[in-house]
């Protein structure tokens, strides 16, 4: 009896492990949380595409199906406006990423249930690029409170910082985060 107790209590805490890791959010296994943003709940919905693929949190992607800036679609009401910030937070490398954060693309006053076509554009789109290793690009969208209008381009896309990029907006924390990896394709042999 005394066996059939434990098999039950032991059965019962490896299926709480098993859905306890099975909600486990896929921005805090990835690392996104806490390397680029702080902990948020999602209000906005946010699609990422590279030509027809849908992209979600974690995808894989060859650097050469990202030349062009992806679709991005987003839920969220017409009154509002919201700003866009791709970057690199394992640039160079994810064992030096000493350039973290390398800054992609730069998107203010998009209009909600929209795209970042509809936006101001303030550091044009860069396409991935990882030198060495497996590299995660993060798309961070930020409700605005009021429109933005002129914002200076960064610097450098260089040792860029989302979270003071978003208090030094007034932006607070991300409303949407979708990311995915990407790591340098081999090179093609030519006879």
């Amino acid at each position: 009896m005394l066996f059939v107790s434990l098999f039950k209590f032991f059965f019962c805490i490896i299926i709480a492990v098993f859905m306890m890791s099975a909600s486990v959010d896929p921005l805090v296994v990835g690392r996104v949380i806490g390397d680029v943003v702080d902990m948020f709940v999602p209000s906005v919905g946010m699609s990422v595409y590279f030509g027809s693929k849908h992209f979600t949190n974690g995808s894989d992607i060859k650097p050469s199906l990202t030349v062009n800036p992806p679709k991005v679609t987003m839920s969220g009401n017409m009154d509002h406006l919201y700003t866009l910030v791709m970057t690199d937070p394992d640039a160079p490398s994810p064992s030096e990423p000493i350039m973290r954060e390398y800054v992609h693309w730069i998107v203010v006053d998009i209009p909600g249930g929209t795209n970042p076509n509809r936006g101001k554009e303030i550091l044009p789109y860069m396409g991935p690029r990882p030198p060495v290793g497996i590299h995660r690009y993060i798309l961070v969208l930020f409700q605005q409170k009021a429109p933005l209008g002129l914002v200076d381009q960064p610097p450098s896309r260089a040792n860029f910082n989302t979270r003071f990029f978003a208090r030094q907006l007034d932006l607070g924390l991300p409303v949407a985060t979708v990311y995915f990896n990407a790591q340098k394709e081999p090179a093609t042999k030519r006879r």
